[in-house]
């Protein structure tokens, strides 16, 4: 047999090995967009599960809020971070010394206050207490309370009010540089957002808020 026929009649391992490759890149190339396009569409997957749990969660469970005014010293400072607990007054109602965050009431919407800003203050009286401010002590149903997260006494006096059902009476701890209800009154249960709970940041006051 003339070797030049075999050669050219049949192919060698080494002329069909170089046939291969030229087909390889097509199905390869497909192979990796196909494997990328899997992976990251699981990444996606994920991503949107976690943008889902992060939304309801700061829609119906807590929320981070952050600290824009002194009004809270010296238990809160300017620019803390806290976590609020929306969560627990829906089985149970706010109590004296709970530290809530809120919507602003009609009171200050009237003067020009967005809905959509945030107070925090403390509770000093529960609906059908009498709250009053005399010679700078806060009493309630006519018994001084006990305080010692205010930064200083009340430097204003306070004739009696009787907190009407459905509202509680609150007070910044700064009570001589706070907005709260000394000047404008009962607060509406419905505008409590929730219950600060936890500081995050700075890390040097991480903690329960109380």
């Amino acid at each position: 047999m003339d070797p030049k026929l075999t050669d050219q009649a049949t192919p060698s391992p080494a002329e069909g090995d170089r046939a291969t490759p030229e087909n390889a890149p097509k199905t390869n190339a497909a192979g990796r967009w196909r494997s990328l396009w899997q992976g990251q569409w699981g990444n996606l997957r994920v991503l949107a599960i976690a943008l889902a749990i992060a939304l309801t969660v700061r829609v119906l469970i807590a929320e981070p809020r952050y600290i824009p005014s002194n009004s809270m010293d010296p238990t809160l400072h300017i620019g803390d971070r806290l976590l609020v607990d929306k969560v627990s007054y829906r089985w149970q109602p706010p109590h004296r010394g709970d530290i809530v965050v809120f919507a602003p009431p009609p009171q200050l919407t009237r003067l020009g206050y967005e809905t959509r800003q945030a107070f925090i203050k403390r509770i000093i009286g529960e609906p059908g207490q009498t709250v009053a401010v005399v010679q700078g002590q806060v009493l309630v149903d006519g018994q001084p309370l006990q305080e010692p997260y205010i930064l200083e006494p009340p430097a204003y006096t306070l004739d009696p009010v009787t907190v009407p059902a459905g509202q509680v009476f609150v007070m910044g701890d700064n009570r001589n540089d706070s907005n709260d209800s000394h000047v404008w009154g009962g607060l509406p249960q419905q505008n409590i957002i929730g219950r600060a709970r936890f500081r995050f940041w700075p890390l040097d006051r991480l903690g329960p808020v109380s």
